[in-house]
């Protein structure tokens, strides 16, 4: 007998070891340090960018001199930092955009899909507000915009696509669906697949070689494509499709 429980003890003592080892990565997340690999060009880098505490960390990126005539929420991609998506926010800040960035739960917006609310509540103050996200990210953009939609003007997916069930058909608001070329992470057929979840009016951009992880600056990605671009064009055209789209909302 004991024997066995000496047994039974190490088999306890490994599984828990191995369950520690395996829940790390989601419970302690790298820092977040805003302005590290963030700055596009010289004006990208005037943009002022704060950590605030609203209901949780969020990364805000604001223009230079003011907030700006519109707020972009930006739900960052599963077990993403929100800092690999500033580099977005700062090129945004020279259109007069100011984008927040939550922070989630082990990087995980699935654990508060709802936190726009109160990141409009205290940011928007009477602005146009467009949400959007990346990957996992964006399937809670559009989970919160198919219940939020007279809060919005716009919804953005990049490397996204809506969740089963999700109806965003009658909004008024054309929503931008961006895919990279050579993303193997969301998959094509599901991304353009979800173009019949969004109202007619919305639009699918594919991005010319670009791959799932050239949405945010967090490195390559397991199971993504090979680019057959490099990341400062991908970044440039993300940028150019998305400010064009912002401006349609103005």
């Amino acid at each position: 007998m004991t024997r066995l429980r000496r047994a039974l003890l190490l088999i306890v003592v490994g599984l828990l070891g191995y369950g520690i080892a395996w829940a790390q990565p989601f419970v302690f997340r790298p820092a977040l340090v805003p302005g590290q690999d963030a700055i596009t060009d010289a004006a990208s880098a005037r943009a002022r960018v704060s950590l605030d505490d609203v209901g949780g960390r969020v990364l805000s990126i604001r223009p230079e001199t003011s907030d700006g005539d519109l707020l972009l929420v930006l739900y960052p991609g599963g077990l993403v930092r929100p800092q690999a998506y500033e580099w977005l926010g700062r090129a945004l800040a020279e259109q007069g955009v100011q984008t927040v960035i939550p922070e989630f739960f082990a990087d995980l917006a699935v654990t508060g899909k709802d936190r726009a609310d109160a990141l409009i509540a205290h940011y928007a103050a009477g602005r146009t507000v467009v949400i959007g996200g990346h990957s996992l990210g964006g399937a809670m953009a559009a989970d919160y915009a198919s219940r939020h939609a007279d809060k919005l003007s716009g919804l953005i997916l990049m490397g996204a696509y809506p969740a089963g069930g999700i109806d965003l058909t009658g909004t008024t608001f054309a929503s931008l669906s961006l895919m990279g070329e050579n993303d193997q992470v969301a998959a094509a057929s599901a991304v353009r697949g979800g173009l019949a979840q969004l109202s007619p009016t919305s639009t699918l951009e594919v991005i010319p070689g670009s791959v799932h992880a050239f949405f945010g600056r967090y490195g390559p990605q397991a199971g993504d494509g090979i680019p057959s671009v490099d990341r400062a064009s991908a970044e440039q055209t993300i940028i150019e499709r998305v400010v064009a789209y912002l401006g349609e909302r103005r």
